[in-house]
């Protein structure tokens, strides 16, 4: 997968530098974007045709009606914010708020969930106190992501798991971010962004997801690592990450709540993207008008450190995110954000 990322963007890079004539590479752009929509929209039908494929399995005895009468409920809210770091100026990737409610019920041999999500991702320049005006062709765009969906997990005992879904949702004006953010900013005594008026232009947008891990290794009683691959695939983001999670300290066995004992540890996850696509960079595909837009790098890196507490019906997670830099031709030290992740469940 990884050689034909990369085969696809050396290809897509010859075809914008093979002329230096205004007009052959106006059309040079044009036919990057009808490759890489071509290429998405492939993806995404294949992606599309392979859930409903899998509408049999859902309907069996393991089927959707079965997950939500059978399996113990539980209600996620999952809050991203680079404020709560107390930085002094907040922006790239500033905000994000989900809502997930997921029904795990046990079978032999592990377990299979179905849960159904709400969230809101918001984007904006490293400093929102720049005026309009005065943004540089480097700065992030100002941009907004609401977004619904399903997502399907099996999980075995030995800690593999595989898990698809499918989000719809708006980019743009639609998504509510300039609102959002502004009354965040009342409430927060923080400066009002002042850009929300170039922000990326409305679409519609279909993201799938296909997750997997393979089965966690035991270091010694108290740690495992547990290495994993995400796949998105649509018109707002096309990517896929490879990343390793180490955890230290009290573990349960396999996916078995927690029960009366006491779950705690501290954990370390990395990971690395490739990019083909990204709306929030680079403007929608099918948007005549995408607004301010940069030339995302094709490969990112990601850092999280945090801890996990979990007892009987509640659990929390507290981490740092720290995320590389985006925008191709932006320095690191400019483009690199950082972000406190809040997750917070109950399950009753």
């Amino acid at each position: 997968m990884h050689d034909s990322i990369h085969r696809f963007d050396f290809m897509v890079d010859i075809m914008g530098a093979r002329s230096q004539k205004a007009g052959r590479m106006a059309g040079g752009v044009a036919n990057q974007a009808a490759i890489r929509s071509s290429l998405i929209a492939t993806l995404v039908a294949l992606s599309v045709t392979a859930a409903f494929r899998s509408a049999p399995v859902l309907a069996g005895d393991a089927g959707i009606v079965s997950i939500i009468e059978r399996g113990r409920p539980t209600t996620t809210l999952e809050i991203d914010n680079d404020s709560l770091l107390l930085q002094r100026d907040d922006g790239l990737y500033t905000s994000g708020l989900r809502l997930t409610r997921t029904y795990r019920v046990r079978e032999a041999g592990g377990w299979r969930s179905l849960s159904w999500r709400f969230g809101q991702q918001l984007y904006t320049p490293h400093r929102v106190t720049i005026p309009p005006e005065q943004l540089g062709p480097l700065d992030r765009p100002y941009a907004g992501w609401l977004y619904g969906g399903m997502a399907y997990r099996v999980e075995a005992d030995d800690g593999s798991e595989l898990a698809f879904g499918l989000d719809l949702g708006c980019l743009g004006p639609c998504a509510g971010g300039e609102p959002t953010q502004k009354f965040l900013h009342r409430v927060l005594s923080q400066p009002k962004p002042l850009g929300w008026d170039t922000q990326m232009g409305s679409e519609a947008g279909l993201v799938a997801h296909l997750g997997a891990r393979a089965p966690a290794y035991r270091l010694s009683r108290s740690a495992d690592l547990r290495p994993g691959v995400a796949l998105r695939l649509g018109n707002i983001f096309t990517d896929m990450m490879l990343e390793a999670s180490l955890r230290a300290g009290r573990l349960r066995a396999g996916g078995e709540p927690a029960g009366a004992d006491t779950i705690v540890y501290g954990f370390l996850r990395a990971g690395v993207r490739s990019v083909i696509h990204d709306a929030t960079l680079e403007g929608g595909l099918l948007s005549d008008d995408p607004g301010r837009t940069v030339k995302p790098r094709r490969g990112t890196g990601e850092l999280e450190a945090g801890m996990h507490w979990q007892r009987a019906a509640w659990a929390w997670r507290i981490s740092v995110v720290t995320r590389s830099n985006e925008i191709d031709g932006l320095p690191e030290s400019v483009g690199r954000s950082s972000f406190l992740r809040l997750v917070i469940s109950y399950s009753p």
